[in-house]
């Protein structure tokens, strides 16, 4: 597995957004995920935006770390909001999404953030699974779908090792 940073709008980018929008989609009854997204969100030291290859240079994963300060959308100084973590169906199960995450909160601690925080969905119980696994904890909604009901926040420190 090659992981490599890349522009939130390199083409590879476009190409498993598009995938996980169909995903969520479906998940959710014909709704994409409708947050504002700038490549600009993603580009070091206020960001990352990662893509995992495979063994043929095939696209197979991607996911990224925005800065956030604290705003009426409910974050707190020194967030980095994870986005768009994404394996495609036929590479899951290899722990591909583990290593992006790492890689993000390792990087997302460098350039001195205090704690990652996500949102996901009720309809979406392997992210769940995946974030809670690896020391994520509920916490108060915050971002785009902070007032719906199947929305579910979740925030690790990144000040302890």
């Amino acid at each position: 597995m090659n992981i490599r940073t890349v522009p939130f709008d390199h083409p590879d980018a476009v190409k498993l957004n598009d995938q996980v929008q169909l995903e969520y989609a479906e998940r959710y009854d014909g709704e994409g995920d409708e947050t504002y997204l700038d490549p600009a969100m993603f580009r070091p030291p206020h960001g990352l935006y990662l893509i995992a290859y495979d063994e043929r240079d095939r696209p197979v994963a991607t996911g990224g770390w925005r800065s956030q300060e604290e705003n009426e959308e409910g974050y707190t100084d020194g967030d980095a909001e994870l986005k768009r973590m994404y394996v495609i169906p036929e590479a899951r199960g290899r722990g591909i999404a583990r290593r992006i995450l790492g890689l993000l909160e390792e990087d997302a601690r460098a350039a001195g953030r205090l704690r990652m925080v996500l949102e996901t969905g009720t309809m979406q119980p392997e992210a769940i699974g995946l974030y809670t696994s690896s020391g994520y904890e509920p916490c108060a909604k915050f971002g785009y779908y902070r007032a719906y009901e199947n929305s579910r926040c979740f925030a690790k420190s990144l000040t302890r090792p």
